[in-house]
């Protein structure tokens, strides 16, 4: 995997399988009082215990153990295909992610922050990266590599960005928004920008995750704030909840699976509310139209629904 990086493999998938070694060896460690362990000899118990061992000792929760034994089980895979293993330890586990509400801001959240006057600038460019993933859904490690060059004119136009997911290799063409542009100027003469050709001055994705709380603290915002939950903020606040079709967000986020945008975006009451408030007047007009063109009765039409019933009798 390691040579693959760059090609077939994100270094952010080599970092997790890192991560997934160590878990493994501390297991073996723990367990069975070895750091080497034969591959024939793993069986439904090992894989149950293992499961076990992640949830009691390093205590992750359910959907980090669920993405932790997946992984194992490629590696497993490669061993059964291999001839090393006598049967699949894994014919009869289960394991099933938990749906979990993404963090998202609101109109409100953003408006608090971009307006927000802050004492230091590395808070302040924080603050603008951020929001201008919340305006483009892109996640962090496409943003921190973004180039000016990558800025360009699409088919309408209008400045648009031409780029390509870090984690997938999906190609991305995304319009900018005026807000989104707005940041861009802002920094065009900022010297990293200048000497390296990027857009925005991006720091490291630990320090940014750290200034991020820092700035939830000082905006009043109740949220554990990390880059991600722009890209949620964009799905949600930005696109769905105001008519963008989850086929174009799905689009502009780099997905190659609708079901994965479905995730992301959190519809909300709001978004509901709406919807049918324009249904209950969609169906008003539809019941006055039948009305005036029915014949008089000595009672009102109950039912409107479908083609199916007749004037004045139930379905």
């Amino acid at each position: 995997m390691k040579v693959l990086v760059g090609q077939e493999y994100a270094i952010g998938t080599f970092n997790r399988y890192k991560v997934l070694e160590r878990h493994t060896v501390a297991f073996l460690q723990c367990n069975y009082s070895t750091t080497d362990y034969d591959i024939s000899r793993i069986d439904f118990a090992f894989i149950a215990n293992y499961e076990l061992y992640l949830r009691s000792v390093p205590k992750m929760g359910n959907n980090a153990v669920v993405k932790h034994m997946k992984m194992f089980r490629k590696i497993v895979n490669i061993c059964w295909g291999n001839g090393w293993m006598n049967f699949d330890p894994y014919l009869n586990f289960k394991g099933k992610f938990k749906k979990v509400d993404k963090a998202i801001l609101t109109w409100a959240e953003l408006d608090l922050m971009a307006n927000k006057e802050f004492a230091s600038d590395r808070l302040a460019q924080v603050r603008d990266t951020f929001l201008f993933c919340c305006f483009t859904g892109l996640a962090y490690s496409d943003v921190q590599k973004l180039e000016k060059r990558q800025i360009a004119r699409g088919i309408d136009g209008e400045q648009w960005i031409f780029t390509q997911r870090t984690k997938t290799n999906v190609k991305l063409h995304i319009p900018l928004l005026p807000e989104a542009l707005q940041l861009i100027d802002r920094y065009k003469d900022h010297p990293l920008c200048e000497s390296r050709g990027l857009v925005l001055p991006v720091p490291s994705n630990q320090k940014m995750n750290d200034y991020l709380k820092e700035i939830a603290v000082i905006c009043g915002i109740d949220q554990v704030l990390t880059s991600h939950v722009a890209r949620h903020t964009f799905a949600t606040t930005i696109t769905l909840q105001n008519g963008v079709p989850i086929e174009s967000v799905s689009k502009m986020l780099g997905h190659t699976n609708i079901r994965t945008t479905q995730i992301y975006a959190k519809i909300l009451d709001t978004k509901v509310s709406e919807d049918m408030q324009a249904l209950k007047g969609r169906l008003s007009k539809r019941s006055a139209r039948k009305l005036s063109a029915a014949p008089s009765l000595s009672r009102p039409l109950l039912f409107v629904r479908g083609d199916r019933e007749r004037d004045g009798e139930k379905e």
